[in-house]
């Protein structure tokens, strides 16, 4: 059986995807680091809150979960994106960094905060 980790980062390796995917695609079309990364946020952490959910934690976590894990890392998201558009880095790095950091916060804020009640079996 696949451990938590594994499934997380299983979930993780889609939801990055995603994100890239989208933020390659406002990035392109003239939006900025900032606006790009935190849309792309946005769109792949409700992916991955609601897989991690259901597949990885077997869990339920309430509105309340997703929406303070939704304003903090969407306001690290921001804040690393608007660090690119100042410093003028690539947005490769931009991505490479809100990543990693997503990956470590993500991990510890769904194991031992959002998920940490198993569901109820039905």
């Amino acid at each position: 059986m696949m451990n938590v980790f594994a499934r997380y980062a299983s979930v993780g390796v889609i939801n990055t995807m995603i994100h890239w995917v989208i933020f390659a695609a406002l990035y392109t079309s003239g939006q900025t680091q900032s606006f790009s990364n935190f849309a792309a946020f946005f769109i792949a952490v409700t992916f991955s809150f609601y897989a991690n959910e259901k597949w990885t934690f077997s869990s339920e976590a309430a509105t309340i979960s997703y929406l303070v894990y939704l304003f903090f890392m969407g306001g690290i998201a921001t804040a690393v994106g608007i660090d690119g558009d100042h410093s003028g880095i690539s947005p490769v790095v931009t991505l490479i960094v809100f990543s990693s950091i997503s990956m470590l916060f993500g991990f510890s804020y769904s194991k031992f905060i959002a998920f940490r009640h198993k569901a109820n079996p039905v």
